[in-house]
């Protein structure tokens, strides 16, 4: 039996994902109300420059006050779409004390403080969901929250970033260089005017600490996540990955360690091999390996950004939360039982792709293995060209502690021999 009064939405922002939402609840509420068991009514969108609202929202429902929208007593579940740190942390925090839940699709303040916005939905009773702030339209947090919630996950990989990956696949099929493929991702609209938090990793840094500590049970703040961009990734780097069977991306890894006493988080370009499934995420998509003990590898492939596909994760989370509400229930809150400490970049065990310029004489060779042998790092395969007294050396070693890789790589800077060191690029997915 459906409940007659209806549930009060406030929708914070009305961007690109924020109409998108108030478009569908609009032109969707009978099917939403169906799905709940309770009408659904948008009750406010607060906004901080009303004459750029979009056409199709209701006039009547803009404000500016965002403070006195998620105040107010009648309001069942707060979206908050506007991003950032504040002003969205202090509207979720009011949003519970005035008994909302809150639906939001905002990763660096989730990545920064969800410990504490988990605390205080917990402590009024209230959800909180984020399904959109990780990928997109890809279901990932609730498989890992609850589908996976009795199987044990070891691995967390994949590429979260739309329009990095866009970027560094028109450098890998078309030959481009780091800044002409820029360009050509902010003519389509993949790239912001600002692009340093897609280009230097912090979005895709922020969506691995949500993942990690979901997938762990453990708490992951972003500045426990190893960072690394894309900016200095040439047309070089991506002819080398080509001749080893290779393609460049940029992954989000989230891992359990060996022995199983702590985790470790990193976002960086990699070489992967053109076998392994994540090498054909072409354009601005992304896809997500989990791999857990009972249920093995699991794949999630999909739009990772836009404001159609987000504001699909968001209604998602919204018909959750208001299922809750009419079952005077609440979700699934933080998990962090384990308390598993996250663990630096230098224990990582990695493979290296080293390029060398060396002098073109005998001996450089030798001098450069016993390198990596003074480090404990063993070569796999290498590479030498040489031409006019000038050469290029390419190593590739077996997997090392990072820790030992990075060291192996400042010794060889040492050298006589070495004239520079042109690219380092870890390999991944072997």
């Amino acid at each position: 039996m459906m409940r007659t009064r209806p549930l009060k939405v406030a929708l914070l922002g009305c961007g690109v994902v924020g109409s998108e939402v108030a478009r569908i609840m609009t032109t969707h509420a009978d099917d939403l109300a169906a799905r709940i068991g309770a009408p659904v009514e948008l009750a406010g969108i607060a906004v901080r420059r009303p004459d750029r609202v979009r056409a199709g929202v209701p006039a009547e429902l803009v404000t500016t006050d965002a403070t006195a929208l998620v105040k107010r007593g009648d309001i069942d579940v707060v979206i908050e779409v506007i991003g950032g740190i504040e002003p969205a942390r202090g509207l979720i925090t009011t949003a519970f004390e005035h008994g909302a839940s809150v639906v939001s699709a905002n990763k660096a303040l989730l990545a920064e403080d969800g410990a504490a916005l988990h605390a205080k939905a917990e402590e009024h009773g209230a959800d909180l969901y984020y399904e959109a702030a990780v990928a997109g339209a890809i279901p990932l947090v609730r498989p890992l929250r609850e589908s996976l919630a009795g199987d044990k996950v070891n691995r967390v990989l994949g590429i979260v970033n739309g329009t990095t990956n866009f970027i560094l696949d028109k450098m890998d099929t078309s030959g481009a260089g780091y800044s002409e493929a820029l360009d050509e991702a902010t003519a389509l609209g993949y790239a912001e005017a600002d692009p340093t938090a897609d280009v230097e990793g912090y979005d895709a840094a922020a969506k691995a600490a949500i993942l990690g500590g979901i997938a762990f049970h453990t708490r992951v703040t972003i500045e426990d996540v190893h960072r690394e961009g894309i900016t200095e990734i040439t047309a070089a780097d991506m002819a080398s990955a080509k001749r080893m069977g290779c393609t460049v991306k940029l992954l989000a890894i989230c891992e359990r360690a060996a022995d199983g006493r702590s985790v470790t988080a990193r976002v960086h370009p990699a070489m992967i091999p053109l076998s392994h499934p994540l090498a054909s995420v072409r354009g601005a998509y992304n896809a997500v390996f989990v791999e857990a003990e009972a249920a093995g590898e699991l794949m999630f492939y999909g739009p990772g950004a836009g404001g159609s596909p987000t504001a699909s994760a968001v209604l998602g989370d919204l018909v959750a939360v208001c299922r809750n509400k009419v079952n005077e229930a609440t979700g699934p809150g933080e998990s962090a039982y384990t308390r598993l400490p996250v663990g630096p970049m230098g224990d990582v065990v990695t493979r290296y792709h080293i390029s060398l310029d060396v002098a073109d004489k005998p001996g450089v060779l030798a001098q450069v293995a016993t390198v990596f042998a003074e480090h404990g790092v063993s070569i796999d395969t290498v590479r030498q060209q040489g031409k006019d007294g000038e050469a290029s050396l390419v190593v590739v070693t077996h997997r090392a502690p990072d820790a030992a890789l990075s060291a192996t790589v400042e010794a060889l800077r040492g050298l006589g021999t070495v004239r520079g060191v042109a690219s380092i690029m870890r390999v991944e997915g072997e």
